[in-house]
């Protein structure tokens, strides 16, 4: 299958670079099967750096092939991707020694609503129920090294 890599530069060799952003999944190697997001977190991170232009790389991954990766999956936003993602994004100490996490995206159109949940508004039944009409993205982070070694660099498409 196609991931694509949103960033302000074209990227052949992945690498886990440690951002004091954070992210739902914790550090890693974020890519998306949806070209269009990945176009859409290429222009973000250009406005965000103020520099480069809006690049997506692409890559190649067999994902029937994950022999000796330990892998977390999240089919849908449901209370424990909610649980996950919330702690990852407040920083909480997570056990967290996946290669390779795959699931939904907590995007700028679902941040408002885990802001809420952040907030003690809406409690984890009510969010769940906010989020699933948003129909989101997917996510692939790749956390390790052994992880990095299934991706198969294509092209870089810069806009």
């Amino acid at each position: 299958m196609k991931l694509y890599h949103g960033s302000n530069i074209a990227v052949s060799k992945p690498e886990i670079l440690v951002s004091d952003r954070k992210l739902d999944f914790g550090t890693g190697f974020y890519l998306t099967s949806s070209s269009e997001q990945a176009q859409n977190w290429s222009e973000l991170t250009v406005k965000r750096k103020g520099s480069g232009r809006p690049t997506v790389s692409i890559f190649e991954f067999d994902n029937q092939d994950l022999s000796g990766l330990k892998c977390l999956r999240f089919q849908q936003a449901d209370v424990d991707w909610l649980r996950f993602v919330s702690a990852n994004r407040k920083n909480e100490n997570v056990p967290n020694d996946y290669d390779l996490i795959i699931g939904p995206v907590a995007n700028d159109k679902t941040m408002p609503v885990i802001s809420l949940y952040f907030a003690g508004i809406y409690d984890e039944e009510e969010t769940i129920k906010r989020l699933l009409p948003q129909k989101l993205r997917d996510q692939y982070v790749f956390r390790s090294e052994l992880a990095l070694q299934k991706l198969i660099f294509v092209k870089a498409v810069t806009k």
